[in-house]
């Protein structure tokens, strides 16, 4: 009997019933199989946290720090140091990570754009995303928070794609007591007009869930299956990120359980479902010890890891050491990949700037996986 369509009640039935998710499981894996084959990606990456400030004020994050205590600025020369280490270890990708709109409530972020010259933190991205583009063979990757059509058309000239986890559809998580409080840029509505201005424009792009922050298991459902229908109006995710909440013990919201990997499994196999076979769906390796077993939840791609910085969001989460990645990928059956920040079946002029296209094809191999050219040992 053919497998049911993607149902939210049913996915529903699925996050209550531990025990009824064997067919689930066994249907995430058919579909991976069917639209990936036995290749699983991974990006080779540097971290870039270009500025640690933020206007927001989100109970589990350890990321944002205030001036004074750890908020600031990259300056370009540093940004340019550790994109050039990156090179020479084998990068191809610049995470460009950072705060939201940090001018917005702090004056030490407003006198640091205004001496370099910059009327925002979004433009200093752009500034930043294009001399990485034009001074190195590694390709940025912003995730800059909400974004207008005017900053994703200026951005689309120097990123091969942009990102920003939606995290959950509810608004309730942003009332007070809840983890998006007083965080104008964790609106849901705000986020999605980002995610849906990236589908109007062409612009490959990474959004995605955070699992275990307070939310309910219909909101996670309601989460899914709306970015399923943005995904059908547009067809430019181009990866849905299912992200494990880890606690930090210097935020607020140390004390809370993280979600069992029993569930959080059976959440990834409900977005390869809902997704279906051509989606890439990917798992951080760096937030669960035993990570290949999201293998079996149908999964087919690790994000980006780095030999090079830490995971700036997950401080105490290492990265897998490559070699390790590669061997729980190949023990499983899989053959690992690296990857372009934007995957092969992007790489054509529909959805890449055409000056741009030609960097990725010369970053390439002809099947338009990433080439991989070290020149120091990792």
């Amino acid at each position: 009997m053919p497998f049911p369509a993607p149902d939210p009640d049913l996915a529903l039935r699925f996050l209550a019933d531990a025990a009824s998710t064997g067919a689930l499981f066994g249907e995430a894996r058919r579909l991976r199989d069917e639209g990936k084959g036995r290749t699983v990606t991974y990006s080779r990456k540097v971290f870039i946290p270009l500025t640690t400030m933020c206007r927001d004020r989100c109970t589990y994050c350890t990321f944002a720090k205030p001036p004074g205590a750890g908020g600031v600025y990259m300056t370009p020369d540093e940004v340019m140091a550790v994109v050039r280490a990156g090179e020479s270890h084998g990068c191809t990708e610049a995470l460009v990570t950072l705060g939201d709109r940090p001018e917005d409530r702090w004056p030490a972020a407003q006198e640091f754009l205004r001496t370099n010259g910059h009327v925002s933190t979004l433009a200093y991205v752009q500034h930043m995303t294009e001399r990485i583009v034009n001074e190195t063979s590694v390709l940025p990757h912003a995730n800059p928070g909400l974004m207008g059509e005017v900053t994703q058309r200026a951005l689309r000239r120097s990123n091969p794609s942009l990102g920003l986890m939606l995290e959950n559809i509810s608004p309730r998580l942003m009332e007070p007591g809840m983890p998006h409080h007083d965080c104008p840029d964790k609106n849901p509505v705000a986020r999605m007009e980002t995610i849906e201005t990236a589908g109007r424009l062409s612009i490959p792009f990474t959004t995605g869930i955070l699992v275990g922050i307070g939310e309910t298991p219909a909101e996670i459902v309601e989460s899914l299956f709306a970015l399923a229908e943005i995904q059908r109006r547009h067809g430019h995710l181009q990866e849905i990120i299912v992200q494990n909440f880890r606690p930090k013990a210097d935020t607020r919201m140390r004390g809370v359980d993280p979600p069992t990997a029993e569930f959080f499994s059976t959440v990834v196999a409900l977005t390869r479902w809902i997704f279906g076979a051509e989606m890439n769906v990917q798992v951080p390796p760096n937030l669960t010890d035993d990570f290949g077993i999201y293998l079996d939840a149908g999964i087919n791609d690790w994000g980006g890891v780095s030999p090079l910085t830490i995971d700036w969001v997950n401080p105490e989460a290492p990265w897998p050491h490559l070699d390790h990645l590669q061997s729980v990928t190949e023990d499983a059956g899989f053959d690992l990949r690296p990857r372009l920040p934007v995957y092969p079946e992007f790489i054509n002029d529909r959805w890449i700037d055409p000056v741009l296209l030609t960097e990725l094809v010369g970053r390439a191999d002809d099947e338009a996986y990433a080439v991989v050219e070290e020149k120091a040992t990792t």
